[in-house]
């Protein structure tokens, strides 16, 4: 898939090329807050290999076309018009039905919970940012993604103040007005303890900064989520 749309934009430039990537390309990177500029040679999952695999492919058409392109490395976006599949639906789900839901590494996980609104507004400014090839000579900015052979930069969107899973857990429970049954369980394979965003990058570039906490962020979700299935 990501070669066909990355020939198509060869074929028919776009002025810019916006692609979605995710912070699971830091892998097993332990070094917090996760930075643009870190490695992430070493995915745990293979969800997060193909990803990487797509900022480097991105990266050469970039270069070789001088195809303007961002990529933007999303931290655990929730919010409306989600995936049914993704664990904030399943969580919501069976708690109303009464069933128990699965919190891996009994809730102590940290994750850069980042509302679908933040997302939105720090794409849509990021896309308003003109992009060009860097001149060699030119000086860059400590702070700066761009590549220094290609029109391309990696920016982080997140919110950068992690929460513990449990925490979200029970955010969700207050904005549902129940208690969830719980099954606490180890880790799962692939997956990592703690993520947390460093968005110097995106504030440098757009003054913005995502804000909204799981008090408000969840709520707005569970509020959506009963209009959209009528519960």
């Amino acid at each position: 898939g990501t070669f066909e749309l990355l020939e198509a934009a060869r074929a028919h430039p776009p002025e810019k090329l916006l692609l979605a990537s995710t912070s699971s390309v830091y892998g097993a990177n332990t070094d917090l807050p996760y930075d643009e500029r870190d490695k992430a040679d070493h995915p745990v999952s293979f969800y997060a290999a193909t990803k990487k695999a797509t900022e480097a492919m991105a990266h050469s058409y970039a270069h070789l076309y001088d195809l303007p392109t961002i990529m933007f490395r999303f931290f655990t976006v929730y919010g409306p018009w989600g995936r049914p599949d993704m664990a904030y639906f399943k969580f919501v789900k069976a708690i109303l039905e009464g069933r128990k839901i699965d919190i891996y590494n009994h809730g102590r996980m940290q994750r850069d919970f980042t509302y679908i609104d933040d997302l939105i507004e720090a794409i849509w400014r990021l896309g308003e940012i003109p992009l060009t090839r860097p001149d060699p000579d030119d000086a860059r900015n400590d702070w700066d993604t761009i590549s220094p052979v290609a029109p391309f930069r990696i920016v982080n969107i997140g919110k950068s103040s992690p929460d513990a899973l449990i925490n979200f857990v029970e955010e969700i429970e207050r904005a549902l007005g129940r208690t969830a049954k719980k099954n606490f369980m180890d880790m799962q394979p692939g997956d990592v303890p703690d993520t947390h965003s460093a968005t110097h990058t995106l504030k440098a570039l757009t003054g913005y900064e995502a804000r909204t906490p799981l008090s408000e962020g969840i709520p707005e979700f569970v509020s959506w989520y009963r209009s959209y299935y009528g519960i």
